[in-house]
């Protein structure tokens, strides 16, 4: 059984278990892995595992270890467990910040043995947090939300992950997801357009509403996601200086244009204007 890209530990080893009738401490224990800690869904808790561990878990499954770590995309562990030369696994809490998120069902069902249970995977790095199947039509931004969405009713979505073929910086990725958050939360410059795809999202999803929260929070990241990523990567074009008021003028006029709006303009309190004129 292969894990799915960027899969997390914890959820690999749950549904590897799952296939044998197991829970994750029964099938360590049987590969003679000493864990500690305490399992919990596999999305809130990480797996940390030696090289000794990963190699028993490779041999098990009959994948190349390297192959294995670099599908699991390992977290780096603890000192004790990377320095350690036993067969050892801690399970440790993981914020809600960092936890996976939901995978395409369609592509876990597609992996052998063919079950179904569910997977949990790390967002693409350098990209807003989301996971988009553009071959499924599928996405998730919120380990609140279990289940992933239908996102046929909007195509924009798998479009602007498509496109995404050189990530933005790092810095313009958190200033732009700053910003578009700030944007969403005060009803600014997208309101409407973000307002319209919330109501395709539960209209197509109508088991949102049920969910333990609401889903304008749920939804934000993946509402956002093309206009984050629009805006991160056309402030990947500013110097590191702040700029003079004509190319202020400018940057705007281009601004507004990359994200289809016929104008925009900044207040002086608005998180855009503050990262034009401050560095």
């Amino acid at each position: 059984m292969r894990p799915l890209p960027r899969e997390s530990a914890a959820s690999y080893t749950a549904r590897l278990a799952a296939a044998y009738h197991l829970s994750p401490a029964h099938l360590l224990d049987g590969l003679h892995i000493t864990a500690t800690g305490s399992p919990a869904a596999p999305h809130a808790t990480d797996l940390h595992l030696s090289c000794e561990a990963t190699r028993r878990l490779a041999a098990f499954t009959r994948i190349p270890p390297a192959h294995l770590d670099r599908a699991l995309t390992r977290r780096l562990p603890p000192a004790a467990i990377a320095t350690a030369h036993t067969a050892t696994a801690r399970w440790q809490p993981l914020a809600p910040a960092v936890q996976p998120l939901p995978a395409c069902t369609t592509c876990t069902l597609h992996r052998r043995p063919h079950h179904a249970a569910p997977a949990w995977i790390h967002p693409t790095p350098g990209l807003p947090r989301a996971m988009i199947c553009t071959r499924h039509q599928q996405a998730s931004s919120d380990p609140r939300h279990h289940t992933p969405l239908d996102i046929r009713a909007l195509p924009e979505l798998a479009h602007a992950r498509l496109t995404a073929r050189r990530p933005p910086t790092a810095a313009s990725l958190s200033w732009a997801t700053t910003i578009t958050t700030r944007w969403y939360d005060h009803h600014q410059h997208l309101h409407n357009r973000w307002h319209t795809r919330l109501h395709q999202l539960t209209t197509a999803n109508p088991h949102l509403t049920h969910g333990p929260a609401s889903p304008t929070l749920v939804c934000r990241n993946l509402i956002t996601y093309p206009e984050t990523l629009t805006l991160a990567t056309t402030l990947d074009r500013l110097p590191a200086y702040p700029l003079p008021p004509a190319q202020q003028t400018a940057f705007l006029h281009d601004l507004a244009g990359r994200l289809n709006l016929p104008r925009l303009a900044p207040a002086d309190h608005d998180l855009l204007w503050q990262r034009l004129t401050t560095r």
